[in-house]
C-alpha cells in the first residue's frame, strides 16, 4: 500500500498511474523507492506486484462528522485546493478484487471527486443539522508541519485503472459514504486520529 503523495504536487491537474512521481516530502519520496523495491521483489518471485495508491482515508471513527462532534474540524480555505478521499471499505474492496484476480501493476485507489475540505466540513454539519465551523483564510491557520505539508500538493486522481481491474467503488464520493454512515449511526465507531491533531 503506497499513496497518492508519491505524485507531489500537479497545481490542480488530473493524474493517472502513468503520471510522472515528483514527491514533495520525504516519506513520499520513501515511498516511491518502496514501490520500486515491491514490482522488483514480484519480478524476482515471478508474482505479480500490485501498488494501490491510496489517497485521504476515513471511515468510521475518522470522518468530518467524528472531528466536528469532537470540535476539532476546521474549515480552511486554500483557494483552488483539493483533496483526493478514499472510504476504508473500498480500499479493502479495491485489494480484494486485485488478490481475487490475481491482478499486478499501479492502481490509484480514490473515488471520483476530489473536492476541497472545506466543503466536506460543510457536507458533514448539514447532516447533522448543525452549523458548520467559519472558514479559515489558509494563510491565517496555525497548523503542524504534517498537516500544513498536505496543503503543499494540489491533485485531481483519476481511478479508472482499479474499475479496469474489475472493482466497482462502493461510496462512489464522500457524500454517498457519509450519507451511509449518517444513516447507519456506524460514522461514529472507532477512534478518529485526523492530522490536523499531529
Amino acid at each position: 500500500l503506497s499513496t497518492v503523495g508519491v505524485y507531489g504536487n500537479y497545481d490542480g491537474a488530473w493524474v493517472d498511474e502513468r503520471a510522472e512521481c515528483r514527491p514533495v516530502s520525504k516519506r513520499s519520496v520513501m515511498r516511491v523507492a518502496a514501490e520500486g523495491d515491491w514490482l522488483e521483489l514480484g519480478r524476482e518471485i515471478g508474482r505479480p506486484g500490485a501498488i494501490l495508491r491510496l489517497s485521504g482515508i476515513y471511515g468510521p471513527g475518522r470522518n468530518a462528522l467524528v472531528n466536528l462532534e469532537n470540535g476539532t474540524a476546521r474549515r480552511l480555505v486554500k483557494p483552488d485546493q483539493v483533496f483526493n478521499r478514499i472510504h476504508c471499505d473500498d480500499i479493502a474492496g479495491g485489494l480484494w478484487q486485485l488478490i481475487e484476480g490475481n491482478t499486478g501493476g499501479i492502481f490509484n485507489v480514490t473515488d471520483d471527486l476530489p473536492a476541497p475540505p472545506q466543503d466536506v466540513v460543510a457536507y458533514a454539519a448539514s447532516l447533522m443539522g448543525i452549523e458548520p465551523p467559519p472558514e479559515i483564510p489558509f494563510d491565517a491557520a496555525q497548523l503542524s508541519p504534517m498537516a500544513r505539508s498536505f496543503y503543499g500538493e494540489n491533485k485531481r486522481v483519476a481511478n479508472a485503472a482499479i474499475k479496469a481491474a474489475g472493482y466497482s467503488l462502493r461510496f462512489p464520493d464522500y457524500r454517498a459514504a457519509f450519507d451511509h454512515m449518517w444513516a447507519s449511526g456506524d460514522w461514529h465507531d472507532g477512534e478518529a486520529r485526523s492530522p490536523m491533531k499531529r
